[in-house]
């Protein structure tokens, strides 16, 4: 099938007859029967029953419509995409991917900025964990992620938006008060305590890993394993243990349920913007990533 015979028979399935089928594509009747006619002869097969002045779609024309139905779809997405280059100007979209820390708090805040700012520019935004991020970065199916994972792959380039570190979120009446008034806690202080744990294929995850191995602590099996950081805080919140989490996820806590405390030793939780190296930052990417460093400095 030709693209205008695509076009008359999408036309078709939508009105349900020729004439209004003409007007909503612009056309003369005469020409929609045509173009139908012209189509099932290259087909084979007939698309449609007449009756009554009124065209039934036969069984191979249902079987067909869906994937019309889709190749429309991508047709309206080069269209708006052809209407942005046309015309330069700040309208657009914005594809952000992000590890599910950040969606919470910094991204919020960085996004109503960035809206501030270009209210034209159409955002989506997906939660993924960071090896997912990268994939759909290399497959050019998003604009930049938010992620604290370097990246890995030289098709990546990556920048440091803060360094920020992890917390210790105790449930109330956990921790003994010493500790409290210290407002800081060791990781040997912990070791008889219970700790939510993190699943070790996490960055932070293993970077806490390394950090007891050369401190030597070893923690009591852990009361529960999450995969994020908010579902540990949630575990904290709801006493079943200690929960140690980046400072962006520890902004979410209630201070009513949970006390905060600085986690010694220092680890490091770089949050890092990545992009794919092979093409030129956009207007957009460069914004929400400067928007993103500003709400990260006002949370500390």
């Amino acid at each position: 099938m030709r693209l205008r015979h695509i076009e008359v028979f999408n036309a078709i399935m939508l009105t349900g007859s020729v004439s209004a089928a003409a007007r909503l594509i612009n056309i003369t009747q005469p020409a929609v029967s045509r173009t139908l006619q012209h189509a099932e002869i290259q087909l084979g097969f007939p698309l449609f029953q007449r009756a009554k002045g009124r065209l039934t779609p036969t069984t191979e024309a249902l079987a067909l419509y869906p994937h019309i139905e889709r190749l429309f779809a991508q047709l309206d997405e080069v269209q708006r995409l052809a209407a942005n280059l046309r015309t330069a100007s700040d309208a657009g979209e914005l594809r952000i991917l992000s590890v599910l820390a950040l969606s919470y708090e910094v991204l919020p805040r960085a996004l109503k900025r960035f809206r501030e700012q270009h209210p034209s520019i159409a955002v989506t935004l997906e939660s993924l964990h960071s090896p997912q991020i990268m994939t759909a970065l290399l497959r050019q199916e998003a604009d930049v992620g938010f992620a604290f994972s370097p990246a890995v792959h030289p098709s990546l380039t990556q920048e440091t938006l803060a360094d920020s570190r992890m917390v210790c979120v105790a449930p109330k009446g956990m921790l003994p008060r010493a500790l409290l008034r210290n407002g800081s806690v060791a990781l040997h202080d912990l070791v008889k305590l219970p700790v939510v744990g993190l699943d070790s294929r996490d960055p932070v995850g293993t970077s806490l890993s390394q950090a007891c191995r050369q401190a030597g602590v070893g923690f009591q099996q852990a009361v529960v394993t999450v995969q994020t950081y908010h579902a540990a805080l949630a575990m904290a919140h709801h006493g079943l243990g200690v929960a140690l989490v980046d400072g962006c996820t520890a902004n979410s806590a209630d201070r009513g349920k949970v006390d905060l405390l600085t986690l010694e030793p220092h680890i490091p939780v770089p949050i890092r913007a990545l992009r794919f190296a092979g093409r030129p930052d956009s207007v957009a990417v460069r914004s929400i990533t400067r928007c993103m460093r500003e709400a990260i400095a006002e949370m500390d």
